[in-house]
């Protein structure tokens, strides 16, 4: 019998330290704070003036946060598909909120798999993939969250067509969330010898727009800042863009009715609201035994536009639709109050954690490690944020500029230290040809075909459905 060889005993070796570490009393938790449709009005941010988020500009002040934070997909599904996959839509083919992620992500890739694998204990609540009801891969425990709400009797209606706002007359604690951090907080006080993996997902300020009507009393009416916008934002863009803009549906109903303010408070108030539970959550987390042994991640699934180019929602390629929230706060790594200005997506987040914790890096990630990043957040860096919707378009993010093209050839070009809001495209400028050159060599190098569920590809849902 031959003796083994000298390569496979290493191996093994490696393996059983792997996962020796990751069993290990000292294995440093995490607390994956998910947050639904929450754009960039946040108030480290400065996007909104009015905004209030004492509670994420805490979390801000203690840890490092990223000024430049985009995702993949503009869209709840595709982006959260991707970001616990750790894999791009174009390497997945899941694109849009109406396909479903499984034909193209098994669920042994999850980044919630790879910790229960590893010795965690992983917990989940509320919405971390599509919705609370979808809980890809393993899990020790998972409480989707519930709660009844009942629109206020001041509540004028519903809102105006697919934009839903409205005062709520329950109380905070009577809201699907509330439920759902209390659920984390049990779990952060819970007695084991295993580190856990504790996933909280926020639901609000998804749409509708309606918490307690306490909340919209913090942002009186009469006061409401509109976001920056200009009426003729779509006339240099191409009909590709215009098309996803969609102007003439909730833009168009919006202004017609007059009530853009009022849409814009009940965003601010649910924003508010959305605050208040993740102090919740802190301040459990600084009461906890494992206030010092726990990294918090904070992020959003993407973006949203309350009519700047003229559009709504998210599901598009812009700043708006695409800028996120995204906060680490890592004992011993990062420093207190520190920023990184530096472009990153969210196949980031997957081998970001797997670094911190000592987990293996799995072969199928896209994404490179941030931890360079959250110990010095000056770290050359040179990595663009990439964001799809839909089969091939894509916009490329750098920390100067923004490149979008589409499908049909189509693009927009926006120098964003100059242009901040995106107000005019260059692309058709033979003074930046070459510029353009340069990031669309930046553009991914393959498109996976559509997952089932797309227009026309046997799908029968609506591909923009929240």
């Amino acid at each position: 019998m031959k003796p083994p060889r000298l390569k496979t005993i290493l191996f093994a070796a490696f393996l059983c330290g792997i996962t020796t570490l990751a069993k290990g009393a000292e294995q440093p938790n995490v607390l994956f704070i998910a947050i639904d449709d929450l754009n960039h009005w946040v108030g480290h941010l400065g996007r909104h003036p009015q905004t209030k988020t004492p509670n994420i500009d805490r979390l801000a002040q203690q840890g490092t946060t990223f000024t430049r934070a985009y995702c993949t997909a503009p869209a709840c599904n595709p982006s959260r598909a991707s970001l616990m996959s750790g894999q791009r839509p174009s390497t997945t083919g899941c694109y849009l909120n109406s396909q479903n992620w499984r034909p193209g992500i098994s669920e042994d890739k999850l980044l919630n798999t790879q910790f229960a694998r590893a010795g965690y204990r992983v917990y989940g609540a509320g919405k971390i993939y599509h919705g609370a009801g979808d809980r890809g891969g393993d899990w020790d425990d998972y409480f989707p969250g519930k709660g009844e709400t009942r629109r206020h009797p001041d509540a004028r209606d519903n809102g105006v067509g697919g934009i839903q706002f409205y005062p709520l007359a329950n109380t905070d604690e009577e809201m699907p969330d509330y439920g759902v951090v209390s659920y984390g907080l049990k779990k952060l006080n819970e007695k084991s010898d295993k580190p856990f993996f504790l996933a909280v997902g926020l639901v609000k300020p998804h749409m509708p727009f309606s918490v307690p009507k306490k909340w919209f009393d913090m942002f009186p009416l009469d006061a409401i800042q509109l976001p920056p916008h200009r009426e003729d934002d779509l006339s240099d863009v191409p009909p590709a863009g215009v098309k996803m803009a969609g102007p003439d549906g909730d833009h168009a109903k919006i202004v017609a009715s007059g009530r853009w303010k009022e849409a814009v408070q009940a965003y601010l108030a649910t924003i508010a609201f959305c605050d208040s539970q993740v102090g919740r959550l802190l301040d459990g987390l600084e009461k906890s035994p494992q206030r010092d042994n726990t990294i918090v991640c904070l992020w959003s699934d993407h973006g949203w536009s309350l009519g700047e180019k003229s559009h709504w929602r998210k599901f598009a390629l812009w700043e708006e639709p695409t800028r996120t929230v995204f906060v680490w706060k890592v004992p011993g790594v990062t420093k207190p109050g520190t920023v990184c200005s530096r472009t990153v997506d969210y196949v980031s987040l997957y081998p970001t954690l797997c670094e911190l914790t000592g987990l293996p890096r799995p072969n199928h990630l896209d994404g490179q490690s941030i931890v360079p990043l959250l110990k010095d957040p000056q770290s050359p860096w040179d990595l663009p944020a990439i964001t799809t919707h839909g089969y091939k378009n894509h916009t490329v993010r750098t920390e100067g500029w923004r490149y979008i093209r589409y499908a049909n050839g189509d693009e927009e070009l926006y120098d964003e230290t100059a242009d901040p809001l995106e107000y005019k495209n260059l692309a058709a400028s033979s003074a930046y040809a070459a510029q353009k050159m340069e990031l669309a060599k930046l553009l991914p190098k393959r498109d996976a075909e559509n997952l089932p569920g797309a227009p026309g590809g046997g799908g029968k849902k609506k591909a923009n459905a929240d």
